[in-house]
């Protein structure tokens, strides 16, 4: 039995002394008025109301459990109200300063749907683990290594000179001996990838290629990794969507296989399990995940869970 819905209609019903008028005033059909009433006197063993053809009358019994049904009913609407309001209370979540505008609005534009209200703080991989291990954000997507990661997100190094139909290698930019006063082709690292497990693989293939060490450098700003790249013969670390949102021509790296990999880092279990309820596209998209998939082992480009 519905205890609260049992007392709804004891109250609705006892309050109009009809049953016709009680159900409705409370929006149901007589019979289940009448059905609801009965179940909650079956309950407790005693009439509630005496009826007639056409009232209903409450028995001393009735008198004296009215107002504890009403008191189960104002409950019953605060817990309501309550409930509301906590699926109101914004999700601070901290995602890439990469992820672009759209995406974004899509993912809360999806939260809503499912009942979460998004609030999204773009910042960089350090200040998004800082911020969720301090709690000044409930969740965040936190960069991890790509074979621990939610989502998978391929990179790879993209300029002006495209398109290009064959991966770049990099030994390729080494100088060569009539070239050697000429200026280098550096690969810019953005903000986001400054990270041991992509920076420090891509600074040891460097190393064991012999290129020079300035030929690798890491962007202060993703706009300042970008300009350069615009204005030179210089490559960018990005993956696929942001080369084509730059209009830069992209291609993997032929010695290596670097990828940005995602997890979401939550304070509270159950903020982490709001999240990983959404659909697993909306949040891949933004993170730059494939379209075809290629990011990971799922439709969504997933890497596991």
């Amino acid at each position: 039995m519905d205890m609260v819905a049992a007392c709804r209609a004891f109250v609705s019903v006892s309050s109009h002394g009809s049953f016709t008028a009680g159900a409705a005033a409370a929006q149901i059909p007589q019979s289940v008025a009448s059905r609801r009433i009965a179940a909650l006197e079956q309950h407790f063993g005693v009439r509630l109301l005496d009826r007639t053809s056409r009232t209903a009358v409450l028995t001393p019994f009735g008198r004296d459990m009215l107002p504890a049904a009403r008191r189960l009913i104002e409950l019953a609407e605060a817990m309501d109200l309550e409930a509301e309001r906590a699926r109101r209370r914004p999700l601070r979540v901290a995602v890439p300063a990469t992820c672009g505008p759209l995406p974004l609005a899509r993912l809360v534009a999806g939260g809503q749907q499912c009942g979460l209200n998004l609030d999204l703080h773009p910042a960089g991989p350090r200040e998004r683990a800082e911020l969720a291990r301090t709690q000044e954000v409930r969740a965040a997507l936190a960069a991890v290594p790509a074979d621990r990661g939610r989502w998978r997100i391929p990179l790879g190094l993209a300029d002006t000179r495209g398109p290009h139909v064959s991966p770049i290698y990099l030994e390729t930019l080494r100088a060569s001996r009539a070239d050697r006063d000429g200026r280098r082709r550096r690969i810019w690292i953005q903000p986001e990838d400054d990270v041991p497990h992509i920076r420090d693989r891509l600074v040891r293939l460097r190393d064991s290629l012999g290129l020079q060490p300035v030929q690798v450098v890491v962007g202060e700003a993703l706009v300042t990794a970008v300009a350069e790249v615009l204005g030179s013969t210089d490559l960018l670390l990005c993956s696929p969507a942001q080369a084509a949102e730059f209009g830069l021509a992209w291609r993997p790296i032929g010695e290596l296989e670097p990828a940005r990999g995602y997890d979401i880092q939550a304070g509270q279990h159950e903020d982490a399990e709001r999240l990983r309820a959404l659909p697993s596209a909306l949040i891949g998209r933004c993170l730059g995940v494939p379209d075809d998939g290629a990011g990971g082992d799922g439709s969504a480009g997933e890497h596991g869970s």
